[in-house]
């Protein structure tokens, strides 16, 4: 299939004051070396930002100012509700999700694309991704997440665990407005949006293959542990028990599992994430 052919699609990103510029600049190439480019960043600044991250992003926008339509938002939301607003400006049906401190393949874009062209029913795409700390070159430090190709076995496993990397998703914005697009959960907004989109009858893939790179620091590890994070947890897991997409089987091995991640040491939290969480899945 020719380049040419294939359907425009936005890139929707979120930025906040705390992000590096650094970072924010190679995700940013990232995004403008993509095989198949975009027609429309929409980059939403989740907050008044820093010095050098507008700096950073102006020198974009002077480059590709066709492309780029920044969204400012007058205080810090958080990521739910700014990705909220910016699936509502994009003006594409088809939206790749990148994430201001991860790095996709220039490829990954392309091979989403060709999913939705083979398979018009599909309504979200996602890939396996490799984690690393501070610089993508440092092999070392990568741990290897695998997830569920199939529907099927993304919704079996969506029962027990987030199916999809966030920042390596492509999706239909139709389907994210049907299901009610992003709310407002502390660090389970992806996987709240799944969960909806899912129960509205959207069918769901993932590409075996690694297509993300994700930046992780001791600080991820530390987010993923605390009551804040757990009280937000429980809250999404009885939702789901509420609506019946949780059996209490589900339920009970889900929360017990989550309760005892959370209120580990941090050190034995990056144990678990790094030789046990980051294994080959089993539905």
């Amino acid at each position: 299939m020719n380049k040419k052919d294939f359907p425009k699609y936005s890139v929707l990103l979120s930025v906040y004051r705390m992000e590096s510029s650094s970072n924010l600049d190679a995700s940013l190439k990232s995004i403008f070396n993509q095989t198949v480019l975009c027609d429309e960043l929409v980059l939403v600044e989740d907050g008044p930002l820093n010095d050098k991250l507008y700096s950073l992003i102006d020198e974009y926008k002077k480059k590709y100012s066709s492309i780029i339509h920044v969204v400012k938002l007058d205080k810090n939301v958080g990521l739910g509700l700014a990705l909220n607003r910016g699936i509502v400006e994009c003006s594409n049906e088809l939206i790749a999700r990148f994430d201001s401190d991860d790095i996709s393949v220039e490829d990954r874009c392309e091979k989403q694309l060709k999913q939705f062209v083979d398979d018009p029913q599909l309504d979200i795409i996602g890939s396996n991704h490799i984690e690393f700390v501070d610089d993508i070159n440092n092999k070392k430090t990568f741990t290897y997440k695998n997830l569920p190709s199939t529907d099927e076995e993304i919704k079996k496993y969506a029962r027990k665990r987030n199916p999809f990397s966030h920042s390596a998703i492509m999706y239909k914005k139709s389907k994210v407005l049907e299901a009610g697009n992003y709310r407002n959960y502390y660090y389970v907004e992806d996987y709240d949006l799944w969960v909806r989109m899912i129960q509205i009858g959207c069918k769901c893939k993932n590409i075996d293959e690694y297509l993300s790179y994700v930046r992780v620091s001791e600080d991820l590890y530390k987010r993923r542990g605390g009551f804040k994070y757990l009280k937000s947890l429980m809250k999404f897991k009885n939702e789901q028990l509420r609506t019946g997409f949780y059996s209490f089987g589900d339920y009970i091995k889900s929360s017990t599992a989550h309760i005892i991640v959370c209120l580990m040491p941090g050190f034995l939290r990056k144990i678990v994430y790094q030789r046990l969480l980051r294994k080959k899945y089993n539905v």
